[in-house]
């Protein structure tokens, strides 16, 4: 059996620095099994204070990936200290990533109980809804929506947060609250782009032939951010519309020129080549478009 307490001395563990004591732990790591690094990083787990130490050997740690060590991810998760310093708020964040590596849905309770506990630390709320939608339990799917439907919540990131887990998740239970938030809200869409931008990728991930999902892609394709027609476009590229081409191809004639550029190569990727050569070949295209054709020409099937 390990001695724990030796070989952390050795490493230099409370006689030198953080950065010393961690490179000499990195130096041993041959001399041991991965059962037994293991257990070294879960002793340092549960007996050290040291944020700066516990969040390097969380990310060491990761490469076993044994279920003691989730069991005490979650715990630390759990673990709400009364400073809420920043240092207590970094190791929890990172808790919730290294949790969603697990892929484990024993984990879900746990990531939900942060979730949806708004006296906690936004950053830590929108970790545990990202790790929720990676993790892809469709038990979560129910939080993550009232979430996003939650009039009271203050936390834009958070709404923002558990959209992308909705998308990441993939069920379609979460299409018609997604729709119902996009149509309630315009009003307000000013102020909170970037959560629309989030609500479009969601349904584009979703990736189901859905008239109502069609009916907010064309409303969104003409929408007053650039990020939110791009992202429309990129759902409607993945998407099995028919209308998607046409309506991609308003995209072109856009005032941004970096949503133009999208639109042209959805297009391409869905037309081919006859895209490109109506843009060279045609007037109505702005000279930007006709040189950006011809770099998709040169980069992709070489010169005429």
């Amino acid at each position: 059996m390990l001695d724990f307490n030796k070989i952390l001395s050795e490493c230099g563990l409370g006689s030198s620095t953080t950065e010393e004591f961690l490179t000499n732990l990195t130096k041993i790591k041959d001399n041991y099994s991965k059962e037994e690094l293991s257990g070294i990083y879960n002793y340092i787990l549960t007996t050290s204070n040291a944020p700066d130490i516990l969040i390097n050997i969380i990310k060491y740690a990761d490469s076993c990936k044994t279920k003691e060590t989730l069991s005490i991810l979650v715990d630390m998760l759990l673990r709400r200290n009364s400073d809420g310093s920043d240092d207590e708020i970094n190791l929890r964040v990172l808790c919730a990533k290294a949790i969603s590596n697990y892929k484990d849905t024993s984990t879900v309770n746990a990531l939900l109980y942060c979730l949806n506990n708004k006296e906690e630390n936004y950053k830590i709320r929108l970790a545990c809804a990202d790790a929720l939608g990676r993790i892809g339990d469709k038990y979560a799917v129910v939080s993550l929506i009232n979430v996003v439907e939650d009039e009271n919540e203050k936390s834009v990131y958070v709404k923002e947060s558990a959209t992308f887990a909705l998308g990441l998740i993939g069920d379609t239970s979460a299409i018609d609250p997604l729709v119902a938030i996009m149509e309630a809200k315009q009003g307000l869409w000013d102020k909170f782009s970037f959560l629309k931008e989030k609500i479009v990728e969601a349904l584009g991930k979703l990736n189901i032939n859905n008239k109502k999902v069609l009916k907010v892609l064309k409303t969104s394709i003409m929408d007053s951010s650039p990020m939110v027609r791009i992202n429309t476009i990129e759902a409607l590229m993945n998407s099995e519309f028919e209308e998607a081409p046409e309506l991609i191809r308003q995209a072109l004639h856009d005032e941004d020129d970096e949503v133009k550029r999208n639109a042209l190569i959805a297009l391409y990727n869905m037309l081919g080549r006859d895209i490109l050569d109506e843009v060279l070949s045609l007037p109505g295209y702005s000279q930007y478009l006709k040189d950006e054709a011809q770099a998709i020409i040169n980069d992709y099937e070489g010169e005429f």
